[in-house]
């Protein structure tokens, strides 16, 4: 190697970044050196027992895995990974839950146009940006048409859904309806109005003071006492009310941190301007807070979408509840690790999601006041 290409690869940010991080001292080289011989391992095992001597559809003879005794690891224990035919074979239950086979097409357009009716709200600097946001408002319509059914399509009722379908509908819907919501709350909360603040504080601390498994139950049991007579929501509707009211005292500390930040000046200054409360909270206040707030509002957004797993409790399947119900049936048991993995792959995936824009979001506006 010639010395040049010698100056060059010692002036390269990345092998300085290793360098000044990993081997600046010798007690730091010999921590970076343990640490990679354990996620060598780590990651190696991983490898071997999810993948190259894993089944997926067949095992090591050849054969269509129908059940856990055709896995390769039943027939020669210690020699073979996970058996993941448990996922083939119970894919339309993980994905739909109990929803009918000729009509899962209904989900699947359902779960295709969700994208769409995010682009309009999560980006800006998109073409035809306008028809995605009129494409938004129009979605909950949409989705509602196709999952329960109207003029054309048969009915299917919420007690048939389940698994992702339950989840997603649970966390997208849960956090849309609570975002106004808390907005609406952490105002309340800072309002000069007594009757209006202590509402929102009894509200807020009272949601806050009590765990999500209390309110799904209260919710199941107590919801319909305070509707009119022969009005009987379905117990999705019951844990969507729990879940959306639990998630919107949490953003709305959220936001009132965010409102709190703001300083007091801009208010003064934007009242001597002749704006109204209103005028000066939705143009110069909100937008800042908002943006000061994204963290934690993400936070408690990827909190909201694990915790739909609790609503097991009250007899909706979700992600987690189908599969436990597949490791129920004596025909997949014991395959507890390849069941629980593709569980936690599925949810590490939309936090991940969620997580990587906040960061996003916080970069495109300068949040670090950097």
């Amino acid at each position: 190697m010639s010395s040049s290409s010698i100056n060059s690869f010692t002036h390269n940010k990345y092998y300085n970044w290793v360098l000044r991080n990993l081997f600046s001292s010798w007690i730091n080289s010999l921590f970076t050196i343990v640490a990679l011989i354990f996620l060598y391992k780590i990651g190696s095992f991983f490898l071997n027992w999810a993948f190259f001597e894993a089944d997926f559809r067949y095992n090591f003879q050849g054969d269509l895995i129908l059940d856990r005794t055709f896995c390769s690891k039943n027939i020669k224990p210690g020699e073979f990974g996970a058996c993941w035919a448990i996922i083939y074979a119970r894919w339309d239950q993980f994905m739909y839950g109990f929803y009918p086979v000729e009509e899962v097409w209904r989900v699947n357009l359902t779960f295709t146009l969700l994208p769409l009716a995010l682009f309009g709200v999560l980006f800006d600097k998109i073409p035809f940006r306008k028809f995605f946001i009129y494409f938004t408002f129009l979605y909950p319509f949409i989705a509602y048409f196709m999952l329960y059914g109207g003029p054309g399509l048969s009915p299917v009722g919420t007690n048939k859904w389940g698994g992702l379908l339950v989840t997603l509908f649970l966390g997208v819907t849960g956090i849309g309806l609570a975002f106004p919501l808390s907005i609406l709350l952490a105002l309340g909360r800072r309002s000069e109005l007594p009757i209006i603040k202590s509402i929102c504080v009894v509200f807020i601390e009272f949601i806050r003071g009590v765990p999500l498994i209390t309110l799904l139950f209260t919710a199941n049991v107590m919801l319909p006492l305070f509707l009119p007579q022969g009005v009987n929501p379905d117990n999705l509707l019951r844990a969507l009310v729990a879940v959306t009211l639990f998630q919107s005292a949490y953003m709305a500390e959220a936001i009132r941190g965010g409102l709190q930040a703001i300083p007091r000046g801009q208010v003064e200054a934007a009242q001597s301007l002749g704006l109204s409360y209103w005028q000066t909270t939705r143009k110069i206040v909100l937008p800042q807070a908002l943006k000061i707030a994204i963290p934690p509002i993400v936070n408690t957004c990827i909190g909201l979408f694990k915790d739909t797993s609790l609503v097991l409790i009250i007899g909706l399947f979700d992600l987690l509840g189908i599969g436990r119900a597949a490791l129920a049936d004596m025909t997949w048991t014991k395959l507890y690790y390849e069941v629980y993995v593709f569980i936690s792959l599925v949810f590490f995936i939309f936090c991940f999601g969620m997580s990587r824009y906040s960061l996003y979001l916080e970069k495109k506006l300068k949040t670090d006041n950097s």
